[in-house]
């Protein structure tokens, strides 16, 4: 779909830009929480949602972020330019050493990121070790919170007021005719947790604990970014999969977020840019890069992966 295009414009909500862009060899950002008006847009998660461009390079993903930031009277959510404090890059570039020790994460990605921080120091960059306490935690209390939102957004597409209608015997049927047949397996699935963390006795226990974390998850985040400019990840934990290979097993697919639904937790922005390849199967496969900045600092996630890509 990119082919010959200049840029795209995608939604993320726990990594669905950067993901496929990492998937795909282009550049892919997630903006600060409401730099980009959403009006429009189907909710998904409405705390975690944000309108993003995918890019041939840094520059362009820069210049189509330019366009289209700014306030709108038609999103509440949307921040005036000045919200956040704007930092210089020092050159600093921080490593969660101890979230990438895992046995989940592909060899060629680790290779590819290894490779990624020596370019990295001889562009001129100290690498920091950074301590993100609770980042393991990201990946369920993203899944608690997202299906929560999910459920409650998709209320209202209930075949009644608007959207598809199936017809039943009676009113409640209607409602379940058209809901089981407007909403794919995975729709479903999103709603069903989403409404069950949200229910009676449960909404303590599940939905309060995970906002709880989530702060907490924030405050990590802010804290390492008083010692560094950005903190660095793969974008993804392997190359990417055959269409259809995780379709029965979603909780492998859900793994396949646990370096980018971070940025969507804490606001901050995100963006993945290309580093290399992995040889599957005689194929070339596309790896990315993940930088995060500090809210509201996409100027220092491009100033970087310009640098990085060889653009300045």
């Amino acid at each position: 779909a990119m082919d010959g295009a200049l840029a795209g414009l995608g939604s993320d909500t726990g990594g669905s830009i950067r993901q496929p862009a990492s998937f795909c060899g282009l550049v892919g950002l997630k903006p600060s929480y409401g730099h980009i008006s959403r009006y429009g847009v189907m909710a998904m998660g409405s705390s975690l949602d944000q309108i993003g461009p995918f890019a041939k390079t840094v520059t362009d993903a820069e210049i189509i972020f330019n366009s289209i930031k700014g306030t709108d009277i038609k999103d509440s959510t949307t921040i005036k330019e000045d919200t956040y404090v704007l930092k210089t890059n020092k050159k600093k570039i921080g490593i969660p050493r101890h979230f990438l020790s895992g046995d989940g994460i592909n060899k060629d990605i680790m290779k590819n990121f290894e490779e990624s921080l020596e370019k990295f120091r001889k562009l001129g960059y100290e690498i920091v070790d950074v301590e993100l306490p609770n980042i393991a935690y990201s990946l369920p209390v993203y899944y608690v919170i997202m299906p929560a939102e999910v459920s409650s957004n998709l209320s209202r597409f209930d075949g009644v007021r608007f959207g598809l209608h199936k017809d039943g015997k009676d009113g409640i049927e209607d409602y379940f005719e058209s809901r089981g047949a407007g909403f794919g397996k995975e729709v479903r699935r999103r709603v069903l947790l989403g409404t069950y963390v949200l229910s009676s006795g449960y909404y303590d226990a599940y939905y309060n604990r995970a906002n709880a974390l989530r702060k907490v998850i924030t405050d990590d985040f802010l804290h390492a970014f008083e010692k560094v400019d950005i903190i660095l990840t793969p974008t993804t934990p392997a190359p990417a999969f055959k269409i259809g290979e995780k379709i029965s097993d979603p909780v492998a697919m859900y793994l396949e977020d646990i370096f980018t639904v971070t940025a969507n937790l804490t606001g901050m922005p995100a963006i993945s840019i290309p580093s290399g390849y992995s040889e599957v199967s005689g194929k070339k496969l596309p790896l990315g890069l993940q930088m995060t900045a500090t809210h509201g600092n996409e100027n220092i996630l491009f100033d970087i992966g310009k640098e990085f890509l060889g653009e300045k």
